[in-house]
């Protein structure tokens, strides 16, 4: 399992959310270019950078800083926040990510969703999605910055994909993002227990180093952590084993 160090960018600072919510923001101290710089010198392969402005309301305020970290090309980076039509995915692509993150789009247009995956392949795109789990404990996804809740539940939503290439998909449990709770690793062991060839990408809630090896143990693919990292509540050679440079 590769750890994937995190970047949300509100305003063009490092920030995270408290399960979603933009008025329970927390800033960090450090230049998103620095922050990047740090995660290159733990042996990171990958970081993923999430534009929460245009995830939001679709600004373009963070466009020129999302435009240099993709264009330092350390690393392999990938990108998301508010891409819901075929020009923003090509823009980041084009600029020089590794890949396209899109959440919404693919809620709202499947079929959208499925051509994009066929024009620039499953491994050019990831499809986020986020979840709240209903009084039935059925994982429903939210769009639009979170602020929509949908009926959908994930394993309708993937259902709709899964026969259009796709491979990478990245899965928050909203309630925990940001929480240093703990994953919820219920939710994903169902995940790969429905679509076992799907490359699940897990989000929200990671504390330490026992969480990340929870993730590994069930066969995640990936463990995206913010909050913990930019706090250093886990020691960098707890962190080595699922840094990976490849």
């Amino acid at each position: 399992m590769r750890l994937i160090p995190a970047m949300d960018l509100r305003g063009g600072r490092c920030v995270r959310l408290r399960q979603g919510d933009f008025a329970a923001e927390s800033v960090f101290d450090v230049e998103p270019a620095a922050l990047l710089d740090r995660y290159y010198a733990w042996g990171a392969g990958w970081t993923h950078i999430v534009d929460l402005d245009a995830a939001r309301d679709g600004s373009t305020v963070n466009d020129s800083l999302i435009g240099a970290l993709v264009a330092d090309r350390k690393m392999r980076l990938q990108v998301g926040g508010g891409l819901r039509s075929r020009a923003a995915v090509e823009q980041v692509l084009g600029r020089g990510a590794s890949r396209a993150v899109i959440g919404s789009l693919a809620v709202a247009q499947p079929q959208d969703a499925r051509d994009l995956l066929a024009d620039f392949g499953p491994d050019r795109l990831a499809i986020a999605f986020d979840v709240r789990i209903d009084h039935r404990g059925t994982p429903c996804v939210t769009t639009h910055a979170w602020r929509e809740q949908s009926t959908i539940s994930l394993w309708e939503a993937v259902e709709t994909l899964a026969n259009g290439r796709l491979r990478h998909v990245l899965c928050t449990d909203v309630t925990r993002d940001g929480m240093l709770n703990g994953p919820n690793l219920e939710l994903y062991a169902d995940a790969l227990r429905r679509f076992p060839e799907i490359e699940w990408q897990a989000s929200g809630g990671i504390r330490d180093a026992s969480d990340l090896a929870a993730l590994a143990g069930l066969g995640v693919a990936a463990a995206v952590s913010g909050r913990a990292l930019l706090e250093d509540r886990i020691a960098i050679e707890e962190l080595r084993p699922f840094l990976q440079s490849e």
